[in-house]
């Protein structure tokens, strides 16, 4: 396998510039027959994909039947992980993911070679033959990766939350509709037929007005013994650039504690359970009442906390503003095993699943399985009564399938950056709670300022290391 390094500060940078210069491509790519940066239905998309680890490995799972979609690069800073220990399971990196990818294209090509590279950035730059980039890289990554292949020129798909702070949301938002380029958000849930059906019911006022809904997951930390930062240094893993894993934050000891996976725990690199969860489970809500940004956010810690490390649990509170003829709307959300009371309109044999979503309405309540699970309604009267209303919203053809239709020149996907970003500002507003130790925070959405808090400033515009900024 050939390994790809910058081969000096110089041309790193040159990148960067030329990158963040333009909003397209400089060499005009193959697939502009088809419309702007868009690549005609008979072709396939050729697709790189940034982190290959776990949720990398999740993605192109997906990607890989898609007899339009061919990978034809890989970048990860990590030679391998051993993810036996966590819920993916096997192994991922750039070896395995490699193979996994080489193997499956083998079978009607064979000796199908996939580019291989330490930094994505060295990518970009030589395979001209990219033309989207799915990014599954940890969360303090997400908005750089994108970023960057959006003023390249590349369709995007990013994995949940969209950006680690609220200022790279705002950002990213506003790349992608300067590039027109097709972009999806890796919240699955939202293209299920369930997550659409809930949208439809709650639209169509089947539960009556609605006034306050709730999110639960029974996530929790990965490292449950930890008080802040992990110390010591230990031997840095064979293959791992740990320079470029740890990218924009400031450089600190490699510690298994932080990769792979359990770096969701420190909020220098993750968004802790409401972050990784949040734009699942309070996607519904905001979809079907159009949720501008809360007017005040509280998200109090359930166990130790501090501002290094993720609590073990939280619940939160979220005030939604009345707009559009919609009474104001408090919206409440539960992690590390917390729940909501279970509502009355329920029937008494029948418990709130371990995952779910809950609107209460003047006539009765909605209840769904987290993540795009499908309605129920209670109480049963009302169920029975109730006549569903003709489908409003299209059925999707799958989270992926949407994005690659998307980039040969059909409708935008409807986890488009534009829309994902406003969810993922509402999800990081919790979050900024939390990292202020559980502070009411009084939102200014037109000057994106917490009015109550001056030391939130930091944490909505994060500061970056020498050498990886994105702009303005």
């Amino acid at each position: 396998m050939t390994k790809t390094t910058l081969t000096s500060t110089s041309t790193r940078r040159h990148f960067l510039k030329t990158a963040a210069a333009a909003a397209f491509p400089t060499i005009i790519p193959r697939h502009v027959l088809g419309g702007p940066r868009h690549v005609p239905p008979s072709e396939k998309v050729n697709i790189a994909l940034v982190g290959a680890g776990g949720q990398g490995r999740t993605n192109l799972k997906n990607l890989l039947p898609l007899e339009d979609a061919q990978v034809i690069a890989i970048a990860d800073p990590a030679e391998s992980w051993d993810l036996t220990p966590f819920y993916y399971k096997g192994d991922a990196g750039r070896g395995p993911i490699r193979k996994m990818i080489e193997e499956h294209y083998a079978q009607k090509t064979p000796n199908y070679r996939v580019a291989v590279h330490e930094d994505f950035r060295v990518m970009l730059e030589k395979e001209k033959g990219i033309d989207a980039v799915l990014c599954a890289t940890p969360d303090h990554l997400h908005a750089y990766v994108s970023v960057l292949a959006m003023r390249a020129g590349k369709h995007v798909y990013c994995e949940k939350p969209l950006t680690h702070n609220i200022w790279e949301a705002r950002l990213v938002a506003r790349v992608a509709k300067e590039t027109g380029v097709a972009t999806q958000m890796g919240n699955s849930g939202h293209s299920k037929d369930g997550m659409r059906q809930t949208v439809e019911y709650l639209r169509d006022g089947a539960i009556g007005t609605v006034r306050e809904a709730h999110s639960w997951v029974p996530a929790t930390r990965w490292n449950p013994g930890l008080k802040g930062r992990p110390e010591g240094s230990p031997p840095l893993p064979a293959g791992l650039n740990w320079d470029l894993w740890i990218g924009p934050r400031e450089m600190c000891p490699y510690h298994p504690a932080y990769a792979p996976v359990a770096w969701r725990d420190f909020w220098v690199f993750g968004c802790g359970a409401l972050g990784d969860f949040g734009c699942h489970d309070m996607d519904a809500a905001t979809w079907a009442f159009d949720l501008p940004p809360p007017e005040s956010v509280e998200v109090r810690p359930a166990g130790y906390a501090d501002g290094e490390i993720a609590p073990y649990g939280e619940i939160g509170y979220f005030r939604f503003p009345a707009a559009g003829g919609r009474p104001p709307l408090k919206l409440t959300w539960y992690s590390g095993g917390l729940q909501p009371a279970k509502p009355d309109a329920m029937p008494e044999n029948m418990a709130l699943p371990r995952r779910g979503v809950l609107f209460v309405g003047e006539k009765g309540i909605i209840q769904c399985d987290g993540a795009g699970g499908p309605p129920r309604l209670f109480p049963d009267a009302l169920r029975a009564a109730y006549s569903p209303p003709k489908e409003s919203l299209p059925r999707s053809k799958g989270h992926h399938r949407d994005w690659l239709d998307a980039i040969k020149g059909g409708p935008p996907s409807s986890a488009e950056f534009g829309y994902s970003a406003g969810l993922t500002e509402i999800t990081l507003l919790g979050v900024l709670s939390l990292r202020l130790g559980g502070k009411l925070v009084r939102w200014d959405a037109a000057n994106m300022k917490a009015t109550n808090l001056p030391e939130a400033d930091p944490f909505i515009r994060e500061k970056c290391r020498e050498g990886w900024g994105i702009g303005s």
